[in-house]
């Protein structure tokens, strides 16, 4: 097998080679390459020590030389040398205590998580396939290198990892590595919610976001997001809806295009609906105001794991109204847009979509016509770039001081008789108009 090396990835390997060392490219660039995706980065493995590595190159950066790390500039670019290592005991399920330098590549690759990770390149060798990660390829499976057990106890973070990858690429994960993650789940616990956040936006944003339930299966979501397990564990027994609530989310995650604010917004858009439960006498249940529920808790979620603010903010305004039920009529709809803002309803129409698409057939042709008639209703407001906030409102606060009306609380309340009026009367957005009704009293 041949695989395109970039130009500075090959010289960087060349000048190490013709130094006397062994050097190439290797883990998620190599398996990248082979399946015909573009790397996001190029590692560099090689048997030279990092002062070495210093002395080979010009231009570097010390980034991590306790573990072997230099980062060599080439032009703007920057790629990372690691000398080949063994890998000392784990005591925290993440970080080796120590590190060993090595001159064999073997055991340098023995150290990596899963086998299609575990595979290095140069033009010289060709490929270095010594774990059967090209076999897994064809068999589109996650293995761990070596023993399962042994590599998810040196770093935990490689359970959910492991769901990442498989996600990713729409591959099954190998049986031991599969029962080793069951056994170790709770060792999840010990990592960072930053990491964690790192691998379920990956999970998410991927063309197998139902991943998540083998996560739940395994035990994973448990220790970072245990709010779910509770929405698999209820079920929904109510014409609108025939799945779990935990079933029904990941199907709505499925749903919707893969950015991370709506599908995050789908992750958490039922969230509260176990807390919010009742049975009715006839036997049917309800969840009387989970959307407002799951929003706070959607954002006592996202604060959990380290989402920024934006992120937060974004998806609980779509978690709170992801259950708005409009009638049609543009007189409506500019009052949704009024009390939930205008610049949310393009998510929000998707997030309806993506509800309604995972919900039972019960009433869904009337659900959709409802939605294509608010979207036909929320197009026209915006083509006919009618009034819906204040900041569009003909009359501003300085033009109500200069017809006499002083700065304050009824300044404000005069602004907002003439919004309502003109939310209502979009024709009534003339200045003149609402200043002869609202200041000559």
């Amino acid at each position: 097998m041949i695989i395109a090396l970039p130009e500075n990835v090959k010289n960087i390997i060349d000048e190490l080679e013709n130094a006397g060392y062994e050097a190439y490219a290797v883990g998620g660039c190599v398996r990248d390459s082979i399946l015909g995706r573009i790397p996001n980065d190029w590692d560099i493995t090689t048997s030279a020590k990092p002062e070495e590595v210093k002395k080979i190159f010009k231009r570097t950066v010390d980034t991590g030389l306790k573990h072997g790390t230099v980062t060599v500039l080439m032009g703007k670019e920057t790629y990372e040398v690691t000398t080949y290592r063994i890998d000392g005991e784990y005591e925290d399920s993440r970080h080796p205590k120590s590190v060993e330098f090595t001159s064999n590549l073997k055991e340098d690759l023995l150290r990596r998580d899963f086998t299609i990770n575990a595979m290095a390149y140069n033009d010289t060798s060709g490929l270095v396939d010594i774990f059967g990660g090209m076999e897994d390829i064809e068999k589109k499976t996650i293995r761990c290198v070596g023993v399962a057990k042994e590599r998810f106890t040196e770093d935990a973070l490689r359970l959910l990892r492991a769901i990442r990858f498989a996600a990713q690429l729409g591959y099954t994960i190998e049986e031991e590595t599969y029962e080793a993650i069951r056994e170790l789940a709770p060792t999840l616990g010990k990592i960072s919610a930053e990491r964690i956040q790192a691998e379920l936006n990956k999970t998410i944003v991927s063309d197998n976001p139902g991943m998540l339930k083998t996560a739940y299966e395994l035990g994973l979501t448990k220790e970072f997001i245990p709010e779910l397990d509770k929405c698999f564990e209820t079920k929904q027994n109510n014409p609108h809806h025939c799945y779990t609530v935990g079933d029904h989310i990941i199907r709505s995650v499925g749903n919707i295009e893969n950015t991370k604010v709506l599908r995050l917004t789908m992750l958490l858009h039922d969230i509260a609906k176990p807390d919010c439960l009742m049975t009715d006498e006839e036997g049917i249940d309800h969840f009387h105001g989970h959307q407002v529920k799951s929003s706070e808790k959607a954002k006592e979620i996202l604060r959990r794991l380290k989402y920024d603010n934006d992120t937060i903010d974004r998806v609980s305004k779509l978690v709170r109204y992801h259950d708005e039920r409009l009638e049609a009529g543009t007189k409506i709809m500019r009052r949704a847009m009024n009390r939930i803002g205008a610049e949310a309803f393009p998510d929000i129409f998707k997030v309806w979509r993506a509800d309604i698409d995972a919900q039972s057939d019960y009433m869904r042709e009337d659900k959709l016509q409802r939605l294509k008639q608010n979207i036909a209703d929320y197009e026209e407001i915006i083509a006919k770039d009618e009034c819906v906030c204040l900041k569009d409102l003909a009359v501003t606060g300085r033009d109500l001081i200069d017809n006499g009306i002083q700065s304050g609380p009824a300044l404000g309340e005069i602004l907002n008789l003439m919004l309502s009026d003109v939310i209502d009367n979009p024709e009534n957005n003339n200045k003149e108009y609402l200043l002869e009704k609202y200041t000559k009293q």
